[in-house]
């Protein structure tokens, strides 16, 4: 057993695991803890607690502090110079006719980094943007770009619900969402009443899923027949998956009559679950609602890409480790043409040499 504390850096964001140490933490506390960009202040979501080894990744970095008074103006001053930051950024873009759309800046709690985030549809050479604002703010710069959804995220706004997002709200992580479960929920293949702020798919489709898969495989499909109550027969017409309500045509002998039951009061033989297709129409009109899986891994592994940071170029890299150098070019060409093969001659001067040498020794 292992004893850890769970702990979140933004809103909605994802909880990682620390070693609390011997501090006596609450759910709510502000602390200070060292990540892997640098000392951070966040906020306890899971009061220290004993978990299985195998849960958790070791070692486990303790917590620094409990945040003082002094670390909460420096987090508002932090917050303050952001926005300086973003206009700078925002201006500098202008000046290199970049096309990418400047979504935030964030600084660490030790000022040790900065932070921009931004969106575009390809990639874009951002080299002599990193060098002015480096040249500007005189510490570590971040350039990331972030996906639509991870844009909607960290700007917020309003839902068709008149709700505030639940991506901004609650939801730490994006679950992928498919065309196929607006359709299983029979919802208007719309793409402005089934999409979101960030012009994918809403997520609360892939929340409501499971409910619907579970009311639809107690119901029969559309032209099924069933047997009523009272033992006639009739055909299905349509159903009602909520009210679990099933309209069903009966002959009464004199003419038909269109009737409404509950799916339990009804006999008919169940089916496996159905597979919902799309038509080439509906998959045209509805092309970029959803997430290709290619997307979907990229916006998943943001924050596991390298940093771009304010770096040597590469040849300036390479010259100084010595691998452009004239002396080491000449100490690696004599090292490539002086040791022995596999069959015991030295190898040395020319292609061409060792391969007379090589036809000699086989024709002998």
């Amino acid at each position: 057993m292992v004893k850890i504390t769970g702990i979140r850096f933004q809103n909605a964001g994802k909880i990682y695991y620390f070693d609390p140490a011997d501090y006596d933490l609450e759910t709510g506390t502000h602390v200070i803890v060292e990540t892997t960009r640098g000392v951070e202040m966040g906020v306890i979501m899971i009061p220290p607690k004993d978990v299985e080894d195998d849960q958790v990744v070791q070692p486990l970095k303790p917590v620094i502090r409990i945040a003082t008074e002094d670390d909460e103006k420096r987090v508002a001053r932090n917050r303050e110079r952001e926005k300086e930051a973003f206009a700078i950024c925002k201006d500098k873009i202008q000046k290199h006719n970049l096309d990418m759309k400047l979504v935030g800046a964030e600084y660490t709690f030790d000022n040790n980094k900065l932070l921009f985030y931004f969106t575009a549809d390809g990639r874009i050479d951002f080299r002599e943007l990193v060098k002015d604002l480096a040249a500007v703010f005189r510490t570590r710069i971040e350039l990331r770009q972030i996906g639509v959804r991870d844009e909607t995220k960290l700007l917020g706004g309003v839902g068709i619900c008149g709700r505030e997002l639940c991506c901004k709200t609650f939801l730490s992580d994006f679950a992928p969402v498919s065309i196929k479960m607006a359709k299983e929920q029979n919802l208007s293949l719309n793409p402005t009443k089934i999409s979101g702020v960030c012009g994918r798919l809403m997520c609360c489709l892939k929340n409501e899923q499971e409910t619907y898969e579970y009311l639809n495989s107690r119901l029969p499909s559309v032209g099924d027949v069933v047997t009523t109550p009272n033992g006639t027969k009739g055909e299905v017409t349509g159903v009602s998956v909520l009210r679990q309500i099933v309209k069903v045509v009966v002959d009464n002998g004199e003419e038909k009559e269109l009737q409404e039951y509950p799916v339990d009061e009804l006999q008919f033989y169940p089916h496996r679950k159905k597979d919902v297709k799309l038509t080439k129409e509906e998959l045209k009109e509805l092309e970029g609602l959803e997430d290709s899986p290619e997307t979907a891994q990229k916006e998943d592994k943001q924050d596991k890409r390298p940093e771009r940071q304010n770096r040597p170029e590469r040849h300036e890299r390479s010259s100084e480790r010595g691998g452009d150098r004239p002396e080491h070019r000449e100490k690696n060409r004599s090292r490539n043409h002086d040791y022995k093969g596999k069959k015991g001659f030295e190898r040395k001067g020319n292609h061409k040499e060792q391969g007379k040498r090589r036809n000699k020794d086989h024709n002998s």
